[in-house]
């Protein structure tokens, strides 16, 4: 049996940053612990793995039973790049599929 779930938010990016190259949308993909809710593993499509690696030491450990606001509060402390908005609305979206399927 799967002790974990698989949870991807999206947004949109804004204009004119590396990652819009690739796609114009911006995806965050969660492992979540079924049981606790905890954040065990996180990615997402920044264009640099130091960006991708930097969200997820940012996100892993959270439980999402808790609520996103301290993860949000960290994302808007920490990230302080042109995508902080696309990913902040990237994670209300993975919580609230979290959410949908509890």
């Amino acid at each position: 049996m799967m002790k974990t779930i698989f949870v991807a938010g999206h947004s949109k990016l804004p204009t004119g940053i590396a990652a819009n190259h690739i796609s114009e949308s911006l995806t965050l993909t969660l492992e979540i612990d079924k049981k606790y809710g905890v954040i065990v593993d996180a990615s997402c499509t920044l264009a640099t793995e130091h960006g991708r690696e930097f969200i997820k030491s940012l996100l892993k450990g959270y439980s999402l039973k808790d609520g996103i606001e301290e993860p949000i509060a960290r994302l808007k402390e920490g990230y302080l790049g042109k995508a902080g908005n696309a990913l902040e609305a990237a994670l209300k979206d993975s919580h609230k599929q979290y959410l949908y399927h509890q």
